[in-house]
């Protein structure tokens, strides 16, 4: 009987202690306990830092500023098989980590599960249309530019050993980087990535609360994008990509043989 998969959670946070309290409270109902959760705390000035260690999960400091630095931080130091990554101001379903947890278990061909997300704030009619207006704008532009599916860091799921394959090559220390779109560029090169409809998770929607906040996401995509042109260059990058899931293809095929 093969050993149940074990899952760290990390969660980058700064100056975030209320939001904070709140989405450890919903970690800390889940219906399959995480084996460990890693706040990740970027220079905070608030009590974030105590937060956490009152919640019992690990503290691990990042002073680098920037998201890109501290998720990194978080992923190096997980232990687990599985690594889930959300934000401090998200409120994961309590089924949100044995629903990623399973879908490992079940899809060992599978190296990466993004998920999507609802609003939790803001005007209430608006929350879900917004959401998929939102969430389906950035699939929508971001899929034909990776050439596959895109990720999202408030509901992303990862084997370990993938992490393991690709951290040396991220831009960790570029704090104006989409760190999710950089990840994406990365680990769908060579590992699959699918969505995962179960697995559910409330977002906040400061960061769009005003303009400018919604530009400096905007602008660190562009950014992100152009750094791994000309390489990834949508049409150089779809070549690539099609060549080697043909070898792959050709691979099994010789060993079904």
């Amino acid at each position: 009987m093969q050993r149940p998969l074990t899952v760290s959670v990390v969660i980058p946070v700064k100056d975030d202690d209320c939001e904070l309290a709140r989405c450890l409270g919903a970690m800390s109902r889940q219906t399959r306990p995480a084996d460990e959760i890693i706040v990740v705390d970027n220079g905070s000035t608030d009590s974030s830092a105590a937060v956490a260690a009152a919640f019992g999960v690990r503290v691990v400091r990042c002073e680098t500023p920037g998201i890109p630095a501290a998720s990194a931080r978080g992923y190096d130091s997980a232990r687990g098989d599985v690594v889930l990554r959300l934000d401090a101001d998200c409120i994961p379903a309590d089924t949100w980590v044995e629903a990623i947890a399973d879908a490992f278990a079940a899809r060992p061909d599978v190296a990466v599960f993004a998920g999507g997300a609802r609003f939790i704030d803001g005007p209430a009619p608006l929350r879900s249309v917004l959401a998929l207006v939102y969430l389906g704008a950035y699939v929508a532009l971001l899929t034909p530019t990776l050439g596959h599916l895109p990720l999202f860091g408030s509901n992303l799921g990862f084997r370990r050993a993938v992490w393991q394959a690709v951290g040396d090559r991220v831009h960790r220390w570029h704090d104006d980087m989409h760190d999710d779109l950089d990840l994406a560029f990365h680990m769908g090169e060579r590992h699959r990535i699918r969505y995962l409809r179960s697995a559910r998770m409330g977002i906040s929607m400061r960061p769009f609360s005003s303009g400018r906040s919604f530009a400096t996401r905007i602008r660190s995509g562009a950014v992100t994008v152009v750094a791994h042109w000309p390489e990834d260059f949508p049409p150089v990058r779809w070549a690539r990509l099609v060549m080697r899931r043909t070898a792959s293809a050709d691979d099994r095929a010789d060993a079904a043989a």
